[in-house]
C-alpha cells in the first residue's frame, strides 16, 4: 500500500472531490460530523479552524492505495478498518475526519481529509508529513497482510538483479565459447540464447552501445555490468579477430548489412587498444620474442 499526505488550504474543493459520485464515491468514515455534503461538512471544519487564524493550510489530506491485487478483495469494513489503523497511527483520532473510497478506476484507493486543528485550537505538526505518511501506511499494511509498495519494490530489484546475472552469464558463455568476430554474428548468437540485442543509436545516428531484451525486461549493457558497455563490448568483439585494426579505419562497423558509424567513446577505446597491441608488438619483436 501506499500513502500519501500534505497540508491544503482548499478544504471545500478537496472534499467535494472525495465525495464525487462520477467516482463511485462511498464514505466509509466520519468522525466528530454531522454534515450531509461538502459544504456543510467544511463549515463543520471552519468552526474548529476559527480558533487558529495563524494556520493557512488546515486541513489534512492523504491518499491510501493498496495495491490493485488488494484492493479488489478489500471489502467496505476492511477499508475502513484499514482508515481507521491509519489514523491512529498518525496521531489524529481525537479531531474531525471523513474519508472516501473511490472504485471509479482498477486500482481502488481512499482519500482522507482531516482538521489539522485541532478542538483545543493547536494545529497538528505536519513536519515531514509526506515522509511520515508513507511510513505509517507500510506499518498499517504490514498489520493487515497487505502488499506494500517496499515490498513490491524490493521484489523487483531481486527479480532484476537475477534478468541481469543470467544475461551476464549467457553473455560470457557466447563471448567463450563461440567468441563472435563481429557484432552481427554475437546478435545473433544471443537471440538464439533468447536474448534480444539492439543497438542504441544517439541522436548523431551514431551507435553509442546496446540494449539487451530479456524476459520481459530491456536493459542497458551497463546497467547488465559495466563490462557489457558500448565500448567494452565491441572491444571484446573486435579482439576476438586475428586481424591487426588500423586506428584511421575504425570509424564504422556493419549491422543489418549497414555500415554504422561509432560514437566518440567507442572510436577513443578501439584506437586505445589497437595503439597498445601495436606498441606490444613493436616490443615484443624489437626482443625477439
Amino acid at each position: 500500500m501506499i500513502g500519501k499526505g500534505k497540508s491544503i488550504s482548499h478544504t471545500k474543493a478537496s472534499i467535494s472531490y472525495g465525495w464525487n459520485q462520477e467516482k463511485n464515491a462511498e464514505i466509509i468514515h466520519s468522525q466528530h460530523l454531522a454534515g450531509e455534503n461538502p459544504k456543510e461538512i467544511t463549515e463543520e471544519f471552519k468552526i474548529i479552524q476559527s480558533q487558529n487564524q495563524r494556520t493557512q493550510r488546515n486541513t489534512l489530506s492523504f491518499v491510501l492505495s493498496p495495491s490493485i491485487e488488494d484492493g479488489k478483495e478489500l471489502s467496505k469494513q476492511e477499508l475502513k478498518e484499514l482508515t481507521k489503523k491509519f489514523i491512529k497511527a498518525m496521531n489524529l483520532e481525537e479531531r474531525q475526519s471523513i474519508a472516501f473510497v473511490h472504485r471509479d478506476k482498477e486500482h481502488i484507493h481512499i482519500h482522507l481529509y482531516v482538521n489539522r486543528i485541532g478542538f483545543d485550537g493547536k494545529a497538528y505538526n505536519d513536519s515531514f508529513i509526506g515522509k511520515r505518511s508513507q511510513q505509517r501506511a507500510y506499518e498499517v499494511a504490514r498489520e493487515m497482510g497487505l502488499t506494500n509498495a517496499r515490498d513490491i519494490q524490493y521484489q523487483r530489484l531481486d527479480r532484476i538483479t537475477q534478468i541481469r546475472n543470467e544475461i551476464k552469464e549467457i553473455h560470457g558463455k557466447v563471448m567463450e565459447a563461440e567468441r563472435p568476430k563481429s557484432v552481427e554474428a554475437y546478435i545473433k548468437l544471443m537471440k538464439e540464447k533468447d536474448i534480444t540485442v539492439i543497438p542504441s543509436i544517439n541522436k548523431q545516428q551514431k551507435l553509442q552501445g546496446f540494449r539487451f531484451g530479456y524476459k520481459g525486461h530491456s536493459l542497458k549493457g551497463s546497467e547488465v555490468h559495466r563490462s557489457m558497455s558500448g565500448e567494452k563490448l565491441v572491444l571484446q568483439i573486435s579482439n576476438n579477430s586475428n586481424k591487426a585494426i588500423d586506428p584511421q579505419k575504425i570509424l564504422t562497423i556493419k549491422l543489418a548489412g549497414k555500415a554504422v558509424e561509432l560514437s566518440a567513446n567507442i572510436v577513443i577505446a578501439l584506437a586505445k587498444s589497437a595503439m597498445k597491441k601495436a606498441i606490444k608488438r613493436a616490443i615484443d619483436q624489437g626482443m625477439g620474442i
